[in-house]
């Protein structure tokens, strides 16, 4: 079973390793075959990498040895190689008799390995097809797929792509990618020894930068004066950095030019090699403070990390990335790349799962070992192309794509496994602790267990979200501010204690607006441009869609909606103020009432009675209210009056064409608040519905939301 060469990267001996021999219990044998090396392409050379050196450290017998990439780094020389190797493969094949040849990824070569095999009747397993990039590879790769019998993927979008191109549903797994393995089960403590060997003493984790960029063959001419362009905008930004040669695509000569034209192998500041050992490599991204260039390692595999990025040019531009990804699509100017490098330089970013969880190579070798060598040979492909349900992995299970939601109460702590569609799969409630330590030990406890969970549910967790009270920074993922119910809790960074934690995105915001997410995703504001959500809870809070964006404000205070002051000689709220709607119509202003009456023996009726153990809440001046209790009824009238004029401020300023009343006490008011929009609102907008939220738990399903539908790519 012969693995191809098919990259410039290590990544083919990774993939040796990884499925055949570092990987407990999933060696060679474990399938019955043998696995057979053809050392091609340019692990052939020595000047270059000298990969084929450690693939027989590996304990990897090299079968073959083939000289097939003609010398001269040009589109020629590309095809040249392609003809070569199409005439030497032939024999070798003939020799070894293969059952199935494993090829990976875009490279020109792997299009002639794939070529011969397809044309000899031998199977084909072609790992990393589907995915877009944005350069020549994207015909190759595409080539590949259709050359090869099975597939397995890194992403969903690149399996639908598969699917979209009539591959044959049952031979396309949903895996990951390999290299994620390996890349989150990195720890090496001894990371600075690696650092110091390959950019000097002095260096600091944090502090220097990789660079990395490769010709792109469809436009040789402008990738070369954009290298140029990087390394002069390199020597600006004044940090040290390791360069790696470009690959050996039309071009390559041209930039290694480049490179000795401004010395950057005698610079100071500079490092340049040809080849870092994949384990080392792995630490030396880790750590960066930056990654710059064109490689596919920087839109995928350092994601796996945090380490921000920046990706010029097109020639991943296609590609899926995480948050951590800076586009500079036109990088014609030193000046735009500069900026970028201090935009982006010593950031960390939630680790990206994208591309992996983990768990690939146990995948990829069920899925090899499920292959039947006596079933037909002949490809089928599958008209219509896409199917509505797909199955991704080798027993035809639907995984669901699922979030993490997390709804951190002034009581309880919740923590919910939510599916795309927002039906939550799994809840756990735990009270919610009162110190700091004691509750983000608890959300890690409940986060980590609902994940491990969530593969026996067969759900795939895309990411965390968290609604929780106060004001939060919903960039950085900190809790600025937080309600006086929950105590311990300002200026907390929750995304990285959860990112490092579980390896996936994290993100925060306010409950109010997490209500409003919930409502334009699943409840009654999904397809509006504009509308409010008011939750009516233990305190007032909401949440504004204006263009179906969430407004949070300059200060991240937008939506305060209940401290909108409805009299200035009104009740004291929470906030310092007097007369907010919030010390009017929550649970807590009906519970101060309620209290009041109840030592007044003026709250309970016929057919009420309180528990000497029971506190005196809103509930009950509710129930007093509907067994005729006038007094009660009257706090209630006021208070759906503060909460109606409050609307009524909220139409004469924004004037939505939806407000939604979510929460416990929604139902209660919602005939009061129309009552007062007649009567106090302009003609105008008195129009405008306003409705009770049918969402069981907005807060979970607006964390929810954040996770489901973040759009990962940012554009520079």
């Amino acid at each position: 079973m012969p693995i191809g060469d098919c990259s410039v990267a290590a990544k083919p001996r990774e993939l040796l390793c990884s499925l055949f021999h570092t990987t407990p219990g999933y060696r060679a044998c474990a399938l019955g075959w043998k696995p057979m090396v053809i050392r091609r392409g340019s692990h052939a050379f020595k000047d270059l990498i000298n990969t084929y050196r450690m693939i027989e450290q590996d304990d990897f017998d090299i079968n073959t040895r083939l000289h097939t990439i003609v010398r001269g780094e040009d589109e020629a020389a590309m095809v040249e190689s392609v003809g070569l190797a199409l005439v030497k493969l032939p024999d070798v094949l003939n020799r070894l008799k293969p059952d199935i040849m494993i090829v990976h990824g875009d490279r020109f070569d792997a299009l002639a390995l794939a070529t011969s095999a397809a044309l000899m009747n031998i199977r084909i397993l072609h790992i990393e097809g589907g995915e877009v990039s944005g350069t020549i590879d994207d015909s190759i790769r595409h080539a590949i797929t259709k050359l090869a019998h099975y597939h397995v993927c890194c992403t969903r979008s690149a399996e639908q792509h598969l699917i979209s191109m009539c591959e044959d549903h049952d031979r396309i797994l949903l895996a990951g990618c390999p290299s994620y393995d390996k890349l989150l089960s990195a720890k090496n403590k001894d990371y600075m020894s690696i650092i110091r060997m390959w950019l000097g003493d002095d260096v600091k984790s944090k502090d220097y930068i990789v660079a990395l960029q490769h010709p792109v063959t469809t436009d040789i001419k402008h990738s070369i004066k954009m290298f140029e362009l990087t390394l002069d905008a390199l020597i600006s930004f004044n940090k040290r950095t390791l360069v790696l040669f470009p690959n050996i695509d039309a071009g390559s000569k041209e930039m290694v030019r480049v490179m000795r034209k401004k010395g950057i192998e005698h610079h100071p500041n500079f490092r340049a090699v040809k080849h870092v050992p994949f384990d080392q490599f792995i630490q030396l991204v880790a750590h960066a403070g930056c990654m710059i260039g064109n490689s596919s390692c920087g839109v995928r595999e350092v994601g796996a990390f945090g380490t921000p990025v920046i990706n010029l040019g097109t020639r991943q531009i296609g590609r899926e990335t995480g948050e951590n990804v800076l586009h500079v699509r036109d990088a014609d100017t030193q000046d735009k790349i500069l900026q970028a490098l201090h935009l982006q330089f010593g950031k960390q970013y939630p680790c990206s799962k994208i591309y992996g969880d983990g768990n690939a190579v146990p995948r990829i070798l069920k899925f090899l070992k499920s292959i039947d060598l006596q079933e037909p040979l002949q490809k089928k492909f599958c008209f219509p192309p896409v199917k509505e349900n797909i199955s991704q992995d080798i027993d035809h299970i639907l995984e669901t794509l699922s979030a993490l939601a997390v709804d951190l109460g002034g009581t309880n702590l919740r923590v919910a496994i939510v599916s795309m569609k927002g039906e939550i799969v799994k809840k756990y409630t735990q009270f919610n602790p009162k110190t700091y330590e004691e509750r983000i030990n608890l959300i890690l406890q409940m986060c980590v267990e609902a994940a491990a969970e969530a593969v026996k549910l067969n759900c795939r967790i895309l990411g965390v979200g968290i609604s929780t009270g106060g004001r939060v920074n919903p960039r950085e993922g900190i809790v600025l501010h937080s309600t006086k119910l929950i105590q311990e809790w300002n200026s907390v960074d929750l995304r990285t204690p959860l990112s490092d934690t579980l390896h996936l995105p994290v993100w925060v915001d306010n409950d109010g607006n997490c209500a409003a997410l919930a409502e334009r995703k699943f409840g009654q504001g999904k397809g509006l441009e504009n509308f409010v959500t008011l939750i009516t809870g233990t305190g007032i809070g909401g949440g504004i869609i204006h263009q179906h964006e969430l407004i949070h404000g300059s200060s991240f205070c937008a939506a305060e909606l209940g401290h909108l002051v409805v009299s200035l000689d009104g009740p004291d709220c929470s906030c310092g103020s007097h007369g907010c709607i919030e010390a009017y119509a929550s649970g807590m202003a009906l519970q101060r009432e309620a209290k009041k009456l109840h030592d007044e023996d003026l709250l309970l009726v016929e057919g009420m009675s309180v528990p000497k153990d029971e506190a005196v809440g809103a509930l009950h001046l509710i129930q007093a209210a509907k067994l005729g209790n006038a007094k009660a009824q009257s706090i209630l009238r006021t208070a759906g009056t503060a909460l109606g004029l409050g609307v009524v401020n909220i139409l004469h300023t924004m004037n939505p064409s939806l407000v939604i009343l979510s929460g416990v006490l929604a139902s209660h008011y919602i005939h009061i608040v129309k009552d007062i929009i007649r009567q106090q609102a302009l003609s105008s907008v008195q129009d405008v519905d306003v409705v009770v939220s049918d969402l069981v738990d907005p807060a979970l399903l607006g964390a929810a939301s954040m996770v489901l539908d973040y759009t990962t790519r940012r554009i520079y």
